[in-house]
C-alpha cells in the first residue's frame, strides 16, 4: 500500500468544524458520538455558520453604499429548520432581510408555506409552461424571462404585467481551464437573452404592453477569489446590455447577477473576497441608478454541513503484483450526496475519531448504491481505516439533502440540526 502524509490534514477547520484531541467536533459537538446515537448515514448542520455566510455578503454588499437585495437560492437547500433561521434574520424592509430566488412552481409554494411573501420571491426558471405560468401568476410572484419565446408565452397570459428579463452576455466567469460553460460563454446554453436579440426581445415585451422591470444574469459557477477578473469581464458585458435596455425606456430598477459564489471545497482554494465581489457590481452597476442584487445558495450553506457514513468494509482488491487498491464501503451514496456522482467535485472526507491523524493510507471510498461509478475518491489519502469507523464528508450543506433521492429505496437520511453551537476548549 502507498504510504503517504502529504494530504493537509487542517486546511477546513473553522469556527464550528474543529479537531480537537484529534476528534472531529461539529458546532461543538463530536461527531462520532452523534453517528453511533443516530445511525449513518447523518447529517450534522451548523444553522450558526450559515447566518456567518449570510451576513457577509450582506455586509460587503452594504459597505458599496448602494441599494442592495440578498436572496436565498431556494434548490440549494429549502429544509424548514434552514428557512426559519434565514427569516429570522430580518423582517423585509430590514438591512438583513433575506429574500427567495425561486425556479419551479413547488418552490413557489414551498417559499409562501414557509412563510415568505410573493413580493419578496423572485423566479428564475428556464423553458417556463403554462402550467408553470398558472402557479405563478396566481401568486403574482415576479419573474425573470430567458428565451424570446418565453416572452411570447407570458405575454398572452398576462398582457401589461411586469417582467424580468435574464439575459446572456455571452462572456463567462468561469476560467479557462475548468471548462465550465453551463450558463454563459462562447458555446450556446439554454440560457438567455443574447446580445444581439437584446432590441428584439424588448419589442416584444412592448407587443404585449409588458413592462421590463429587471435585468438578470447569471454567469459563474464555484466563483471563488482566482475567477474574479473573469467575473468583472462578464459583469461588464452585462452592465452594458442593461444600460442598452435603459437607453430603449426600460424603468429597471434592479439588476440581479445571481449566484454561483462558491465555498471553498479543497486545500490551496482562495476564497471569494466578497468585498471585492460587490466592489465590481457597484462599479459596474453602480452607474446604472439600479438596485443590486443576488442570490447564492453553495456560498451560504455548503460548508455548513457534514455527512456522517460507517465504514462497513474495508479489502484489498488489487490483483498480485499490481499493488494496493484497498476499497472502504461507507453507508451512503449518491442519492443523499451526488457532488462527486453527478458534478465531480472532490469531497473532502475526515476520520472523525482521528481528524488531524496523518494520512499514511489510500482508499477507494465506495458508496453502498448499487450502481458501479457511485464511487466518492479514488487513491484518497487518509489514517488507517477499520471496519465500524465513523467518518465525514465534508461540504454537503448545499445541493445534497435538497436533492434526496429513493433510489434503491434507501431511506431518507437522518438530520441533526445545530442551532446553536456548545463551547470548545481551545486546543491544537
Amino acid at each position: 500500500m502507498t504510504t503517504r502524509d502529504d494530504h493537509p490534514r487542517d486546511w477546513w477547520q473553522r469556527p464550528g468544524l474543529v479537531a480537537r484531541g484529534g476528534r472531529l467536533l461539529v458546532a461543538g459537538r463530536d461527531a462520532e458520538t452523534l453517528g453511533r446515537e443516530h445511525g449513518t448515514p447523518l447529517f450534522i448542520y451548523d444553522i450558526t455558520h450559515i447566518e456567518e455566510n449570510v451576513r457577509a455578503l450582506q455586509g460587503a454588499m452594504a459597505r458599496t453604499g448602494l441599494p442592495w437585495k440578498v436572496r436565498w437560492a431556494l434548490k440549494s437547500q429549502r429544509e424548514p429548520e434552514v428557512l426559519a433561521r434565514v427569516r429570522a434574520l430580518g423582517a423585509p424592509g430590514t438591512p438583513h432581510f433575506v429574500g427567495l430566488d425561486v425556479c419551479s412552481p413547488g418552490e413557489v409554494e414551498h417559499g409562501l408555506v414557509h412563510g415568505f411573501p410573493a413580493a419578496v420571491i423572485s423566479y428564475t426558471g428556464t423553458n417556463v409552461s403554462d402550467r408553470d405560468l398558472d402557479v405563478i401568476l396566481e401568486h403574482g410572484v415576479h419573474v425573470n424571462l430567458d428565451l424570446i419565446s418565453q416572452i411570447h408565452r407570458y405575454g398572452r397570459r398576462n398582457r401589461g404585467g411586469t417582467i424580468g428579463m435574464r439575459i446572456n452576455p455571452r462572456v463567462s466567469a468561469a476560467r479557462p481551464e475548468s471548462g465550465i460553460s453551463y450558463y454563459s460563454g462562447d458555446a450556446p446554453t439554454k440560457f438567455g437573452i443574447y446580445p444581439e436579440r437584446l432590441d428584439e426581445a424588448i419589442a416584444v415585451a412592448r407587443s404585449y404592453d409588458l413592462t421590463i422591470d429587471t435585468i438578470h444574469f447569471h454567469v459563474s459557477h464555484h466563483l471563488l477569489d482566482d475567477d474574479l477578473p473573469a467575473f468583472e469581464r462578464a459583469a461588464a458585458a452585462a452592465a452594458a446590455m442593461a444600460r442598452r435596455a435603459i437607453d430603449a425606456g426600460c424603468p429597471l430598477r434592479e439588476v440581479n447577477a445571481g449566484g454561483g459564489l462558491a465555498a471553498v471545497m479543497r486545500q490551496g482554494q482562495r476564497p471569494l473576497d466578497l468585498d471585492a465581489y460587490a466592489g465590481i457590481l457597484a462599479e459596474h452597476l453602480g452607474p446604472l441608478g439600479v438596485t443590486i442584487a443576488c442570490e447564492p445558495g453553495e456560498m451560504f450553506c455548503k460548508n455548513a454541513a457534514v455527512l456522517l457514513a460507517e465504514v462497513v468494509t474495508v479489502e484489498d482488491r488489487s490483483r498480485a503484483g499490481d499493488g494496493s487498491a484497498v476499497f472502504a464501503g461507507l453507508t451512503c451514496g449518491w442519492n443523499v450526496m451526488h457532488l462527486a456522482f453527478i458534478y465531480r467535485e472532490l469531497v473532502e472526507t475526515v476520520l472523525c475519531r482521528a481528524a488531524d491523524a496523518p494520512r499514511t493510507s489510500t482508499f477507494t471510498l465506495t458508496s453502498h448504491i448499487n450502481e458501479g461509478p457511485d464511487i466518492f475518491a479514488e487513491d484518497y489519502p487518509l489514517p488507517p481505516l477499520e471496519e465500524g469507523d465513523i467518518v465525514a464528508l465534508l461540504g454537503v450543506g448545499a445541493y445534497c439533502q435538497a436533492n434526496w433521492h429513493p433510489h434503491c429505496l434507501r431511506p431518507f437520511p437522518g438530520v441533526v440540526w445545530c442551532d446553536e453551537r456548545l463551547p470548545v476548549e481551545e486546543g491544537p
